[in-house]
């Protein structure tokens, strides 16, 4: 979705819904749509699952935009088949289901995240919940729609705000989810068990 159609989106209130590059690390970004003002609330490390997948390639990373409606990418693209569920990865309650722009959104009010609560949005979904149903960390949303996608391949967009601020949605997932398991290496000369 272009820069102003999402501003126009995040704008319109209760019936409109609401990344790190691999290479740049999940704290990097900066300008008006970055959160990383000094006044602005920290992101809760609330994630506790993927939105698809379970460790999905990151096919396009948050790349904030210089002012409120220059360029960017504001969120991250996830890269998924469509039909694969779509979950909300902490808990809340649904902000907003439905079509914007001919594209399916699902948007979820996070549970416990300051005053104005985060709300994570994900495109394009066919949504299988509806405005006001609690949700659970991990509980499926939704599934990934066959069109709609501004990615090259099929993809989640995954997006996170704070108000009007849009936020990096990678900031949500706790190291041990962006960075996989701890892997234990032989060491060279003690035998394995």
């Amino acid at each position: 979705m272009g820069s102003a159609a999402w501003a126009t989106w995040a704008d319109a209130g209760p019936t409109a819904p609401a990344g790190p590059d691999p290479d740049t690390g999940p704290g990097s970004g900066s300008g008006s749509g970055s959160g990383s003002g000094e006044g602005d609330p920290p992101v809760p490390a609330v994630g506790r699952v993927w939105p698809v997948g379970v460790r999905p390639g990151v096919l396009r990373g948050w790349d904030p935009p210089a002012t409120v409606y220059g360029p960017g990418h504001r969120g991250v693209d996830l890269g998924a088949s469509p039909g694969t569920p779509v979950r909300s990865v902490a808990a809340g309650r649904v902000f907003f289901a439905g079509p914007v722009a001919g594209r399916g959104v699902v948007s979820v009010e996070l549970t416990s995240t300051g005053d104005p609560p985060l709300r994570t949005t994900y495109e394009p979904v066919r949504a299988s919940v509806k405005q006001g149903d609690e949700v659970a960390a991990g509980e499926v949303i939704g599934t990934v729609e066959a069109t709609g996608s501004h990615c090259e391949g099929p993809c989640v967009h995954w997006g996170l705000l704070r108000g009007k601020t849009y936020l990096n949605p990678l900031l949500l997932l706790p190291p041990w989810l962006l960075n996989g398991p701890t892997r234990l290496l032989p060491v060279l000369g003690v035998p394995l068990p």
